[in-house]
This record gives structure tokens, sequence and C-alpha cells, in this order.
């Protein structure tokens, strides 16, 4: 049975000493118009790796196998599973995906991925599946937060080591699964504040597309931008807030709307970057012009830096989906038995008008 004597969430913290140099990785950066099952490389991906953030002071759980439970193993010898959420439509996906696959590959390592299809009883079942055709190891992107109660009793069973990337499960670190890793969500909200703040000047009327319920991916960067704007701009108001489902398509129909019932809105929080471009439709589709509504967006995807360079948009906040080298050097260190961060906090960058050009070639 797996100790519960580590139980505490981190904020900001990272791997141990072998693990906090920067990451680079020889992955993908795709953007949605090219083919998701294509996993080769953009043509410049330098620099574009998961950095770890530095930590707070003494602000470092950890997790090691022998309090997990288990047994030291060689992850070359082992079978890791992948599950991924959503459907490979969304460029995030696609270079997460791929970034896992070119890193196993790398690696010699063999990989089982599975996709849920945006469906989370799916999920569920195909980790599950993923467990029963003999993974050693599991990497979940996980749809939503909570609800993952049968995996971790199936995983639990054949002490099964699992970190999750990009989104949390709610559930205990170093006794459910070892490590989380991923950005921190409430200061990309604040970011994307700030940038909204300099390109309003402060004042005028704010809409959200908001990312799809059930996670925590949502609900902080919500959380961080309301309470920046709060804060901060008190003349700029937050008076719209509707899903967008972190999908292009129901972006666009929520602006669409949006512009109905605000027509002289200020500026737009897109959650992710696909929800923003729909929201661009929308306005070119109700005849706005480049920058008659300031739209601020987080993910960092080569169709949104373009939309800064064409003046659409005012600004992306980075969230980086080339999880592939950090999650596998996490799974090495952890079978080694050496100590690894519950919570492993990435960098993130940004994009404005300023870098956007040049950081075309970064983005995916």
């Amino acid at each position: 049975m797996k100790s519960s004597a580590v139980r505490r969430h981190t904020t900001t913290t990272v791997l141990a000493a072998a693990l906090t140099a920067a990451l680079a990785l020889s992955g993908c950066a795709k953007s949605e118009d090219d083919a998701a099952g294509d996993t080769s490389s953009s043509a410049d991906d330098s620099g574009a790796g998961q950095v770890v953030a530095t930590p707070s002071a003494g602000n470092a759980e950890t997790c090691a196998i022998d309090r997990f439970g288990g047994e030291k193993s060689d992850l070359a010898t082992a079978t890791v599973g992948f599950s991924q959420s959503e459907k490979e439509a969304n460029p995030f996906r696609i270079a997460e995906t791929a970034s896992i696959k070119a890193e196993a590959e790398k690696r010699g390592v063999k990989l089982l991925t599975a996709n849920a299809q945006s469906q989370f009883s799916k999920q569920i079942s195909d980790v599950q599946d993923l467990i029963a055709k003999g993974a050693d190891l599991l990497v979940i992107a996980p749809l939503n937060s909570d609800g993952w109660g049968p995996v971790l009793r199936a995983a639990a069973a054949k002490n099964i080591p699992i970190v999750t990337v990009d989104r949390k499960i709610n559930a205990t670190p170093c006794e459910d699964y070892v490590s989380f890793i991923g950005s921190d969500f409430i200061e990309q909200g604040e970011r994307a504040a700030d940038r909204m703040i300099e390109a309003t000047g402060g004042k005028g009327e704010v809409a959200i597309l908001l990312g799809a319920a059930g996670n925590n991916v949502t609900t902080e960067r919500t959380k961080g931008f309301k309470d920046r704007i709060a804060a901060e701009a008190p003349g700029l108001k937050v008076v719209f807030e509707q899903t967008g489902e972190f999908a292009r398509e129901k972006g666009q129909q929520v602006t669409e709307q949006l512009i109905q019932s605000n027509p002289d809105i200020t500026g737009i929080y897109a959650e992710n970057d696909e929800m923003g471009l729909g929201a661009v439709n929308a306005l070119k589709g109700a005849g706005k012009k480049p920058g008659d509504v300031k739209i601020v967006t987080v993910d960092g995807t080569r169709n949104a830096v373009r939309g800064i360079v064409d003046g659409w948009i005012s600004g992306v906040i980075e969230s980086n989906p080339r999880f592939g080298p950090l999650a596998f050097q996490t799974l090495d260190a952890f079978t080694k038995g050496e100590e690894v961060a519950q919570d492993i906090v990435i960098q993130d960058s940004a994009y404005t008008e300023e870098n956007a050009e040049s950081g075309l070639n970064k983005a995916y």
C-alpha cells in the first residue's frame, strides 16, 4: 500500500536538482492547419522546450518511489501509457501528443496511446485499457479534474506511477499520483489581465470566453484575470462570461452573440487561442477592423501569434505543450529512486506586437 506521509500540494516547485536545467525538444510545433497525424518537427523549435520555474525557498514537496509504493525499475524496459483528453484538432493537443511520442521514440521506450475524443467516460475506460494492456507507467492529460477514482484504484492495485500533464486531478500527490507538470494558470490569467489593461488603457467593458467547465485550468485562468482586473483597473469592467469550450467554432458562436448584446465591447479575454481565433472570425463577420476590439488569449499557437502580426490580437500568453522531455525525465528519475517534485511548474513566455513576428518559429 502507498504511504500517506506526503500529502501537501505546492504551487511553484521543481524536480530534484538533476531536472532543473532548461529542456529543449526536437519535437513538434504544428499548426491546426497541418495534418494532426504528422508528428514531424517544424523548421525551428530551438528555444521552444519547457523550462522549470524557480521554486520559492523551502516550498518543494517531493515524492519518491519508497513512499509512493513499488520498486525501482528501468524506464528503458518499461511500457508507458499516454492518455490524451481531447480531439487533436487543437494545435495544443497536436503538439502535446507529438512531444510525448517523439521523446518516447528518442529514448526507445514502448509507448501505448489513447485519445478520449473529449469524452470523459471514454478517457476513464481508455486508461483502464492501457493498464490492462500492460502499461507500467502512465502519463495522463486529464479532461476533467474530478472523477478519477476508478483509474486511481486500478493503478494503485498494480503500483503504477501516474504523472499528469497540463491539468491537475483532484487527488493526493505521492499517494494517488506522483507529479503534476504544467503552468501556473492563475499567473497566466494575471498576465493576460496585465496585457488587457495595457491594450485598453484600463477602461471599458471586457468579455471572457471561458474554457471548458470541470477542470482547474478554466477556474484558475478566470480567477487570475478577474482578480488582477479588479485590483489594478477598476475602470475596466467584466460584463460578459460564457464558455467557448476551448473550441474555435464555439468561440465564434459565443462572440457573435456577444456582439449582438454588447456591440461596443472593448476587449475579449479568450482562455485559449482557439476561442480567440473564433472571436476574430466573428469580429470580421461583423465588419470590425483589426484593433477595434482588443483580444488577449492564452496558448501560443502559430495562428494566434500570426493574429498579433496581422493586428487582430493584442497579446498571447504562452502555455507550452511540449511535455515529452520533462514527463519522461520525471518518470526516469522517479523509477530510479530519486526524489521528484509533486508540482513541476513551467515558465511560460508571451507574445506581443514587439516579438510576434520573430517568435513565429517558436509558436506551435
